[in-house]
């Protein structure tokens, strides 16, 4: 039995312990948390750190295959330009191949234990039998024309096969990048098909869905795409889709970056199973702002945090996150913020059994945030993985 102790320990299934100490089993299984002086800690070898334990992050939104475009794509240019960047071919296969594996052997250094990963291929496959690392994979189906529907549903479903006996399913991958007829296809999924869906990264999606116009409208155009099936709704990107999603099947939104309480109050009057996703640093890395998060916060919604790519992003790291949101939302608590940063992201992954909390028989691995102040996080905070 190894025996940890901290400033705080935040369990996330219960309030914050100070001076507490976690016993961790052989296995790598939480034994029992303490509190501080608890007689059964007598003569016991606890380790002492300054800092705050934490269960393992989770990362609900993730590009391991875009790892080597690292530092390649110009910042602040928009969605649209970012996305016309990412489709240029970049690297050999090699240079690809050990750009994946030194972005898993990253979230694992930063205290990542699950990943939500989205593929369009199968070449981070090995990397992922290797891992150390849980991996659900998204397969993304891109589909412009209603007549490709059927064609690129199975070529979706050929892809997750290839990630077996690890999770996989096949999801929407933008509003805007989906013909209506994949959602037919999706409501046909058994419910345990998750799905995690691009939502509302840029205010171009919702001008597209409203009236038809916009930089997305020149972006078809020069991939020679016809867009005469689009109808404009006069309505947001996710408030069009919404009554679209399986009702049975858990959907994770990412990014929300331009989502306003109309739209997610009209999702949740759907009655879908859903989690809001936030990647801080990608989106001012892209469009240079970030989501409307207190009005998430205040609302109570279920939230989770990703790091997108390296494409986007400049580390892999969920503490970053973190420190990106609490920053420029100093109203935050972190008991809060951890939860959207280990057991919501655990809850969507349907993995909350093993991970997410530190409660007795789960595996959820153990962090230590060091250079805090009290229960704050400081620009020096970093992370150490303990377990």
């Amino acid at each position: 039995m190894k025996f940890y102790s901290a400033d705080y320990i935040l369990p996330v299934h219960a309030q914050p312990i100070r001076n507490g100490v976690v016993a961790v089993a052989p296995d790598k299984s939480i034994y029992r948390l303490y509190g501080p002086d608890h007689p059964e800690l007598a003569g016991k070898p606890v380790e002492q750190f300054r800092g705050i334990i934490v269960p393992g992050f989770i990362n609900a939104h993730c590009h391991l295959e875009l790892s080597h475009l690292r530092g390649e794509i110009p910042r602040g240019r928009g969605l649209v330009a970012f996305i016309s960047e990412v489709r240029q071919p970049k690297g050999s296969a090699r240079t690809r191949l050990s750009a994946m594996e030194a972005a898993d052997q990253e979230m694992e250094a930063n205290g990542i234990v699950a990943v939500g990963d989205h593929v369009n291929s199968t070449v981070s496959a090995a990397v992922k039998r290797h891992s150390n690392l849980y991996y659900h994979t998204f397969a993304e189906i891109i589909c412009f024309e209603p007549d490709k529907a059927r064609l690129k549903f199975r070529e979706s479903m050929h892809i997750c096969e290839e990630f077996e006996p690890r999770r996989s399913s096949v999801t929407p991958h933008a509003p805007y990048s989906v013909a209506k007829e994949i959602f037919r296809y999706l409501k046909a999924l058994p419910g345990d098909n998750l799905i995690s869906i691009h939502n509302q990264e840029t205010e171009e999606e919702n001008e597209f869905y409203r009236y038809g116009t916009g930089r997305f409208v020149e972006f078809y155009k020069e991939l020679g795409r016809s867009i005469e099936f689009f109808n404009a709704r006069s309505r947001s990107s996710v408030q069009s889709i919404g009554p679209l999603l399986p009702r049975d099947n858990r959907i994770l939104f990412v990014h929300n970056t331009y989502t306003t309480p109309k739209d997610f109050n009209a999702i949740e009057r759907l009655g879908r199973q859903v989690t809001w996703c936030f990647c801080p640093n990608a989106n001012l890395y892209i469009e240079n702002r970030l989501p409307r998060v207190m009005q998430f916060y205040y609302q109570g919604l279920t939230v989770a945090l990703g790091t997108d790519s390296l494409a986007s992003n400049d580390k892999l790291c969920i503490l970053s996150e973190l420190k990106t949101l609490h920053r420029a939302f100093p109203e935050l608590e972190l008991a809060k913020t951890i939860q959207w940063a280990t057991l919501n992201g655990a809850r969507f992954l349907g993995i909350d059994h093993t991970f997410g909390t530190l409660e007795p028989g789960k595996k959820p691995g153990l962090n230590l945030i060091t250079n805090t102040h009290g229960q704050l996080l400081t620009s020096e905070s970093e992370v150490r993985k303990l377990v």
